[in-house]
C-alpha cells in the first residue's frame, strides 16, 4: 500500500513530508509525493521546482522509504488531485497540511483540506502549522 502527501514548497510543506516520511517508514510501505498547481495563476507557487522533489525522493530514501513523485502542473483543485491519487493507489493514508485562516477566507477561496477530509478513501492525517 501507499502513504500519499500532498506537497507544497513552504515551511508547512516541509512539516507535512516529514510526517509523511515518518508515516511511511512506520507502515513499511511506498510514499507517492504529490505536488500540484493550485489554478490560482499562471506564476503557480504551489509546483516545486524539480530539484527541491527531487530532494525530498532523497530524503525519504535515506530513511528506507520508496518514494515517488506526481506533479500535476494543470490541475485547477489541489484537493481533486490529492484524492485521485490516493484512489488509484490504493493509499492507506493521505498527508495534508493545516493552516488556519479566516471564515471569510474560507468561503471565497474553499478549504482544500476540508475537500480531502470528507472525501479520502482513506483516513487522513492533518499537520498542523507549529510555526506560529
Amino acid at each position: 500500500m501507499t502513504v500519499i502527501v500532498g506537497y507544497t514548497p513552504t515551511p508547512l510543506g516541509r512539516q507535512v513530508l516529514e510526517a509523511a516520511i515518518d508515516e511511511a517508514a512506520r507502515r513499511d510501505v511506498d510514499l507517492v509525493l504529490v505536488n500540484s498547481a493550485t489554478g490560482a495563476s499562471y506564476a503557480d507557487k504551489g509546483l516545486a521546482p524539480q530539484d527541491e522533489l527531487d530532494e525530498a525522493v532523497a530524503e525519504a530514501q535515506t530513511r528506507g522509504v520508496r518514494a515517488r513523485v506526481q506533479q500535476v502542473t494543470d490541475a485547477l483543485a489541489p484537493a481533486q488531485t490529492l484524492l485521485d491519487e490516493a484512489a488509484r493507489a490504493k493509499a492507506d493514508l493521505i498527508v495534508i497540511g493545516l493552516r488556519s485562516r479566516s471564515r471569510t477566507g474560507k468561503f471565497l477561496m474553499g478549504s482544500t483540506a476540508q475537500t480531502v477530509l470528507l472525501g479520502a478513501p482513506c483516513n487522513v492525517l492533518a499537520v498542523r502549522d507549529t510555526r506560529g
